[in-house]
This record gives C-alpha cells, structure tokens and sequence, in this order.
C-alpha cells in the first residue's frame, strides 16, 4: 500500500468503495479487537463496581460511536482500567445514577475541548506523572482483585486492603483460587508462546480455559450475573430525590463538579496519550487530535444515556487492532458490532464465566499497569521522585489528589532546574593570581544565595574573568554582581566581565527582565571569530586566537579529546582540497577523532610513483587505524581547477603547474563528456564547478582501483565516497560515476 494511499485511507471522499477494499483487512482485525474487549469489559465493571451490563454497553459505544466520529483510524475506544478507581469511589460516594449523568457532562466537557482545538494542551502533563497515575491504578486494582481471587470482598482504601490481606490470604476459598490461578498462569504463559499461538488473545483463551475447568471439574465457585437481557439493562439515568448517604443532592454539588471534570480530563488525556502510541505502530494516517475529543465526547455522552460506563481509548484494544492488520475505522466500528449481538444473543454463556477468573485477568491488567520500562526511563532521566510520590499519593489518597501533588511536584522539579545555573569558579594560573568564573542558564534572583556564595570564595587582591552566558538575568542579579565587582577591585584585584549572550547585566537594570534568545543564525555557527576582536595591525591574529580559545573553547573540547589522548579511533579518511572554507568535521558533523584528514591542493591522488605522500597516509589509515571508509571532497569555485582550465602548454612550470600534472586524466575525462560532467551541467554548475566534479569522479575510481585500497573494497570492508562541497547552498552531494546524487535533506530544503 502506498503513502499516498495511506494517507488517504480515512478520508471521508473515499466512500463506500474504499471501505470495501479494506474490509477484507478490517473484519478480520474487528474479530480479534472483539475477543479481547469481551473480558476486559467484564473485568472492567466488576472492577469499577458498576452493573456487569455497563461494561459490554460501553464497549459497544466505544466502538460504534467513537469509532465513526473519532479522530484515529486505527484507535479502538472502551471501558478502561485508567478509570476503574474514579468510578469506583464516585458509584460509592453519589451512586451509579449520578455516574451515569456525570459521564453524559463530561462527555460535553470533552467535545468543548474538541470545538474549542483544546485538545492537544492535555498532552501538557508530564508523561511521567501518566505514567505513574497508571501504574497506581493498577497496584489498587490488584489489591482490590486478591480479595475476589481468594473468595473475599474487597475493601474501600488500599490501605483497608493491604491490612486486610494476610487474613484473606489465610482463610481463602481453594475453588476460586485454583479458578483465578489458571487464568494468571495463562497469561502469563501466553507471551512465550510462538506469534502464531499468540494471533488468538490470551485473555479470552484464559478466560474460557478456566470456565470450561471451572464446569468440568465442577467447581462451586461464584459466577458473574448480568442481572436480565442486555436490551433490558439499557435505560435513560434518574435521580432518587436524595443521595445515598441521606443527604439531599445539593449538598454533593462540589463532588459532583470535581467529579465530572475528572473524568473528563482523565478520559482526555488517556485517550489522547493511546493515540499517541498507536501513531507510533503503523504508517497510516495521523490522529487529528481535536476530532478525536469530539469523537470520545460523543461516546461518553451516548453511553451514560444508555448506562454504560465512561469510555476512553484503550491502548490494549488499539495496539491488538493495528497487529490484526487493521486500516481504517470500519474494524473499531464492526468490533462494537460484535460485542453487541454477543451480548444480546449469548447472555447465557457470559454468566457461565467466574467472577475469580476476571479477577485474574484484572489483577495481570493492573501488574502490567506498573511498566518496568517506564521506572527505568523515570530513574535514567531523574524522575523517579515524581514517579514514585505521584504512584503513593495515587494508592494511598484518591487519584485525583495523587495526580496533583505529581503535577505539583514536577513542577518544583522542573523550576529547580531551570533557574539552577551552572557556577563554576577555578584558578586559571599555578599562582592562583587569576581566577575564572563561569555562569551560564538563567540568572534571576532564585541564584543569589549560591552566586554571592561562589564569589565569597574567590581570593582578594586576584585578577577575575567573570564570563556570562545567560538568556535571562533579572536587576537582582547585576545588582550584585556590581556590588562584589566594586568590593572585590577595592581589595586590590580587578574584574573583567565578559558577556557572550544577548541578556546581558546592563539591559537589567534598563527595563524589565525578558528572556533573550540567540539569533539562529549566530546560532548555528559553531565557533567564534578570532578577527571579530583583533584590532591591532602588528598582533598575530593567530596568537590572539589561542588566547581566545583557552579563556572560551578549552573546557569545551577537553571532555571530546581527553579519551583520545592514546587511543586515536578514526573511522574515515576523509582527501579534501587544502582550501580554507572546507570544513570537514562540520559537513561531516563528526566529532574529534572521527576523521583522518589530508589535505592537497585540488584533492588528488597522484599516480606517479615518485609522488608517494597521499599513498603513506593512505596506508597509515587503512592498515594501522583501520578506517572503513575513504572520502575524496571536492568544492564549488576551486581555484586548483580554475587555474587546470587556463592552462597552456608553454606556460612556465612553477610548483603549482607540476602538481596539476597529476589531474591531467581529469581534465581529459572533462572533455571526454564525463558523465559526471553532464549530471553537473543539469545541476546548474558552472564549467568550474563541472570539472571539480568529474575530478571527484576520477578521483574515487582511482582509489578503488589503488593497490592499497583494492582488496578491501573488493571484500566490502572498504568503501570509497566522491563528495562536492557547494559553497552557495552549502549542501553536501554525492558524486558517482553517473553524477549527482542529491541528499535528502537537501532536496527537501
């Protein structure tokens, strides 16, 4: 299938005949969606505490409604365990009459976002408090499913469960445990299983080997009861005059409220992130975010209409969709389908199933909530803090409140390391008679006690470079640093400031602190100019340089080639022109070390046996530093071809002329008509330019036919690369024996 037709595989235009081509890959896929939802509906529902009937009625919604209306081609919505624990705590607190009305609010809060293009500001929560908000559903769940699995009542609080555990442990029903075994073992065993196995989805696999085992063996164990027909189950919500606890409904109206924009933002964000993460499995088209919000509104409001539980997408679902070979919306649509007739013409077999074997399959679905992946990327990148304080105030408080503090906490977080700057102070000299002092990052007044700290430290009577590179410093910050300069030159020393950004100390105290950025174009240059601050005539610009370089580029490269001190590790030898403006490791974008650069004029390899410099180097590199690849670069306005074309035969041999004899098979294969030199005459170059580029070619041919080079590129461990350098576009081009080829970047730009 091409990108273009997958591009278009879910626009409405395509009518009913692209659905038709696609259905062979869709009905399938829906099958396979429809196996997993089944049990994970059910699961679902006891988990959340809601009528079993609410689970099968939203995953029937989140199928057909959000399935049409959604903005996902792929996505597959439904109950969700990121809900289960708000439910649970609303359904207890204010009944499941009002859940369902609630669900109907939150589903307009949700197409508002949508109308409103709202939608993509969810994504704003720090992936690790999601992270962690799901991985402390699922430690409740767990609890609370252990209870069931053993024969037991769950409680209401993680901690009520956690205490309660040994005892129910102790004093378990062996029928419901051996049930419940079976299913974890199942599932735990099933993705060790060969892919074919695995086409067929373990949670139904688990759930129907321990039902079959439960009837066989003829287990007294507790079924599930959906309590009538499914069609009987649905019905529009209505209130009781009072709430459960007594107490008049007015009473409940900030719960309600807070309850309503919970879910609301849960079943946003949790939507939006499985969107997210089905982008990322196939190459069809991209979710629109904003049409999605419309789509899972739609749904919350039609499934708490007909009393189902709020719906969001499932990654579990959408993941197993996209696997099945899924390609457009019709497999979410007709997976709905499904669940429907399942569920209205096979009541009977859905109560066979025990409430122990969903108790399984709910306590896996919450371990596999708790993602060691996710810990390990909380640790690697210094968040586990906030990964772990969101995960406890989830279990141990209510999830909404654990949410917040996670938020709250990251946010601390991330001040701290943004106004953290860099302060670094060192001796300079073996004297310790001068100092340095860098500061980089955002200065504001959050830095002064470490500021004032660092320059306490500094000797008196020394000679202090105080170099600023800040993209924000506030009055407080260049109040004090004037304050310590005038204190530190009255002992004796003196200051020299040295601001290499655009916020600088002077334009503190001129208006009210901004954040300066550097230009991109001064951004993207990657070394300073040395003849920007020479100023005078009989100073070596050079000498000025270095000086330059170790007050400001010596600590900087000294972290690249401090390793490469006795071990050089080159893995090119990169032949180029010894012309100034060619800059290898920049085009190349290599780091120190990466190269092995020699340089001549024109960037030739002589043949003559008596010219044997570009040989030695040659065979330093491949047979001593074990190079891979050999690079010949030629460039745009060469002088070497240039001064090749105006060459007369009775012009008098200077050095220069003896040189470019070595580039005479060159100049003939220019006027042979390389090809080299008509793909460079399509590409706009002038007759300079074309023969620098044929030269590239001939240039390449003679190191793989070189005696040295010849055995490795025969055997593939050597590869020899024609480059040309253009100096108006700046690109980088390949150069075969054909001609041009352009890289991508390039002809994208």
């Amino acid at each position: 299938m091409s990108t273009a037709a997958k591009t278009n595989a879910d626009a409405p235009q395509s009518g009913a005949r692209w659905i038709l081509a696609n259905l062979r890959h869709d009905f399938p896929a829906s099958l396979v969606v429809f196996l997993v939802a089944l049990p994970l509906s059910l699961g679902i529902a006891i988990a959340s505490g809601a009528p079993l009937v609410a689970g099968l009625i939203a995953a029937v919604v989140g199928g057909i409604v959000a399935g049409t209306f959604g903005g996902s081609a792929v996505q597959v919505s439904g109950p969700a365990a990121g809900l289960t624990v708000v439910v649970a705590d609303l359904i207890e607190q204010l009944g499941w009459q009002m859940l369902c009305l609630m669900t109907i609010a939150a589903g307009a809060l949700q197409i508002l976002f949508g109308v409103s293009r709202m939608a993509r500001a969810a994504l704003a929560i720090a992936p690790v408090v999601v992270h962690a908000m799901l991985a402390g559903i699922g430690i409740t769940i767990a609890l609370q499913q252990i209870h069931v699995l053993v024969g037991g009542t769950s409680r209401s609080s993680a901690w009520q469960n956690i205490v309660a555990l040994p005892n129910g442990l102790l004093n378990h029903e062996l029928h419901e445990v051996i049930v419940g075994g079976t299913v974890i073992a199942i599932l735990l065993l099933w993705t060790r299983l060969p892919p074919k196995v695995r086409m067929i989805p373990g949670p139904l696999v688990a759930i129907a080997a321990a039902t079959a085992l439960s009837l066989v063996v003829d287990l007294h164990v507790e079924r599930i009861d959906l309590s009538g027909n499914f069609f009987e189950a649905i019905g529009l919500p209505h209130l009781a005059q009072a709430a459960p606890g007594g107490q008049p409904w007015t009473h409940e109206i900030s719960a309600i409220v807070i309850g309503v924009f919970t879910i609301a933002l849960i079943a946003s964000v949790e939507s939006l992130l499985c969107a997210v993460g089905v982008d990322k499995l196939h190459s069809g088209p991209r979710t629109n975010f904003n049409r999605e919000m419309i789509g899972q509104g739609s749904a919350n409001m039609v499934s708490g209409l007909l009393g189902g539980l709020p719906i969001t997408g499932v990654i579990v679902r959408s993941s197993a969709n996209v696997a099945a070979g899924a390609r457009t919306r019709m497999s979410a649509i007709l997976h709905g389908v499904w669940v429907l007739l399942f569920a209205s013409m096979f009541t009977n077999l859905v109560e066979l199933i025990p409430k122990a074997a969903l108790a399984g399959l709910l306590i896996v679905i919450g371990i596999q909530l708790v993602t060691l992946a996710h810990i390990q990327l909380a640790w690697r990148t210094g968040n586990f803090a906030i990964y772990a304080i969101t995960i406890v105030c989830v279990v141990f408080l209510n999830l909404l409140e654990g949410v917040a503090i996670g938020l709250a906490v990251a946010v601390a977080i991330l001040l701290v390391r943004v106004v953290r700057a860099p302060i670094e102070a060192k001796p300079v000299s073996d004297e310790a008679k001068h100092w340095r002092v860098d500061i980089d990052g955002t200065l504001s007044f959050l830095l002064l006690p470490r500021l004032t700290h660092v320059l306490s430290t500094l000797p008196r009577g020394t000679d202090v470079t105080l170099s600023l590179n800040a993209d924000y410093i506030d009055h407080s910050i260049s109040e004090a640093i004037s304050d310590w300069k005038t204190g530190h030159e009255a002992t004796g020393g003196s200051v020299a400031i040295v601001e290499t950004s655009p916020a600088n100390l002077h334009s503190a105290h001129s208006g009210p602190p901004k954040r300066h950025y550097t230009p991109r174009s001064l951004r993207a240059v990657p070394w300073p100019s040395r003849r920007d601050h020479v100023r005078d005539d009989t100073e070596s610009p050079i000498r000025h340089g270095i000086a330059e370089y170790h007050r400001n580029g010596v600590d900087a490269l000294h972290r690249h080639v401090s390793g490469l001190a006795d071990s050089p590790n080159p893995d090119t030898l990169f032949l180029t022109c010894a012309d100034s403006r060619i800059l290898p490791d920049v085009i190349t974008a290599s780091r120190p070390g990466d190269l092995y650069i020699v340089r001549n004029v024109g960037n030739l390899v002589p043949v003559d046996p008596t010219e044997r410099s570009v040989d030695a180097a040659l065979d330093f590199a491949v047979n001593q530093l074990g190079v891979t690849s050999v690079v010949v670069c030629g460039h745009s306005s060469c002088d070497a071809m240039r001064a090749l074309l105006e060459k007369t035969r009775d012009q008098a041999a200077t050095p220069m002329d003896r040189w470019l004899e070595h580039a005479t098979d060159s100049l003939a294969a220019y006027h042979d008509d390389h090809p080299a030199r008509a793909s460079a005459a399509i590409n706009g170059f002038s007759e300079v330019d074309r023969l620098a580029i044929v030269n590239v070619a001939v240039q390449v041919e003679r190191l793989t036919n070189h005696e040295i080079l010849a055995p490795g590129v025969a055997s593939g461990a050597l590869y020899v690369v024609g480059m040309f350098f253009d100096f108006e576009t700046a690109h980088v081009l390949e150069v075969t024996q054909d001609g041009l080829i352009p890289p991508v970047d390039a002809e994208a730009h």
